[in-house]
């Protein structure tokens, strides 16, 4: 039989060895925290989203670059996740805004503990509190510890740098690069960007959310929620744009994005209900008329000056495209997730490292992109599967 060692114990990992074939393979687990799946119970904290509800030509395209991960996807869907976890005795269920949770009652370490005992099933075997440190001189993989593992194929699955806590660290990274591999800078992703409220606005309206709401910025427009810290904004809407916002902060001093109040309104409507108020003041017709909250209202009045603010005109503009300032992105280890990693070109079409045969790298690690609402965990998860089907199907001859 030949042998696999997997190094990391995350999203990736674990549907790897799921789905690895153990009676071709004789299979070894490496995670240096003293359990597996860390980041995957700390992004179930409110609520474990699976995946996302849609159409596969819907659940593609948010990903970046979709044409990369189109394959994966293609060849372990988010109807196949479901049929699966429904297997382990995970039933989900689809929420109000399209994604997947495990049902009512059942816990994300609940999720991840049937996971880890269909593994133990399958005879993998686990080295936990093992920390990879990197290729001596002669190539062979090295453990602190100074502990040996055999192997024939190596499957990384790192993960990216955010939530070190996790072991999610990017140390990895220089490894990769001492055996020139090109890997793109590890940078904050579906995360909080930066603000300069005033004093006055924060104090009143810090932790405030902001509903139906539409953000824009560039040619992309996103419908959602943001919520207001006293470092910035945070929330969906402003996550699925961060790894455009990013791209901008990386050769200006800020980004500047463009908020819609009422996106569900047209300037016209807004105009007609505007005029049609019998409120004598701008921030009563802002109130009864438009429905405005006393947030809306008061970030309104930050980012705009008294003019704009009397004059109804210019005022209703502002409420369909706030402009907003954004001077930094959040602390790379506060993100959800990174932008960075293996560049794509290093990997070929089945996750593995061209320079390095018989080394493969799936997950977060490699340099894709996915917003909020279960496609990171999708993503991560088809990529494992994608890889264990492709080596099942190999000669052990060709290994």
């Amino acid at each position: 039989m030949k042998k696999i060692t997997i190094i990391g114990g995350g999203a990736a990992a674990l549907l790897f060895a799921a789905h690895i074939d153990t009676a071709k393979y004789k299979v070894t687990l490496c995670e240096q925290k003293k359990t597996l799946g860390r980041k995957f119970l700390v992004a179930g904290e409110g609520g474990l989203n699976l995946t996302y509800n849609t159409s596969l030509e819907s659940l593609i395209k948010p990903y970046v670059p979709s044409e990369f991960m189109s394959p994966a996807l293609q060849r372990f869907t988010n109807k196949d996740l479901i049929n699966w976890l429904k297997k382990l005795n995970v039933p989900t269920f689809v929420g109000s805004s399209n994604r997947v949770f495990p049902e009512r009652g059942i816990k994300p370490i609940e999720v991840l503990n049937k996971i880890t005992a269909y593994l133990v099933a399958k005879d993998i075997q686990f080295r936990l509190n093992t920390q990879w440190l990197g290729w001596d001189k002669d190539g062979q993989l090295q453990f602190d510890k100074d502990q040996k593992i055999d192997s024939d194929i190596v499957v990384f699955a790192l993960g990216g740098a955010s939530w070190k806590v996790t072991g999610a660290d990017g140390v990895w990274k220089k490894k990769f690069e001492d055996k020139g591999i090109k890997v793109q800078p590890l940078r904050a992703a579906n995360c909080a960007f930066e603000v300069a409220w005033g004093k006055g606005f924060i104090e009143a309206h810090e932790g405030k959310p902001l509903k139906n709401i539409a953000l824009s910025f560039g040619n992309q427009l996103i419908k959602g929620e943001l919520n207001i810290s006293k470092f910035g904004l945070e929330g969906n809407a402003i996550y699925a744009l961060s790894r455009e916002i990013q791209d901008v902060l990386r050769l200006k001093k800020e980004a500047i994005v463009y908020l819609d109040l009422k996106p569900g309104l047209t300037m016209a409507q807004l105009k007609a209900k505007f005029n049609g108020s019998r409120q004598t003041k701008i921030t009563g017709v802002l109130s009864k008329a438009l429905n405005l909250d006393r947030t809306s209202i008061a970030l309104l009045k930050q980012f705009c000056d008294k003019y704009t603010f009397s004059n109804p005109d210019l005022l209703l503009q502002t409420i369909k495209a706030v402009p907003i300032k954004l001077k930094s992105a959040g602390p790379l280890d506060e993100a959800i997730s990174t932008i960075g990693g293996i560049a794509l070109d290093e990997i070929d079409s089945h996750f593995q490292v061209k320079k390095m045969p018989n080394v493969y790298a799936i997950g977060e690690m490699l340099d894709w992109y996915a917003p909020t609402g279960g496609y990171l965990l999708q993503g991560c998860f088809s990529m494992g599967y994608t890889l264990a089907d492709f080596l099942n199907g190999l000669n052990v001859e060709e290994v």
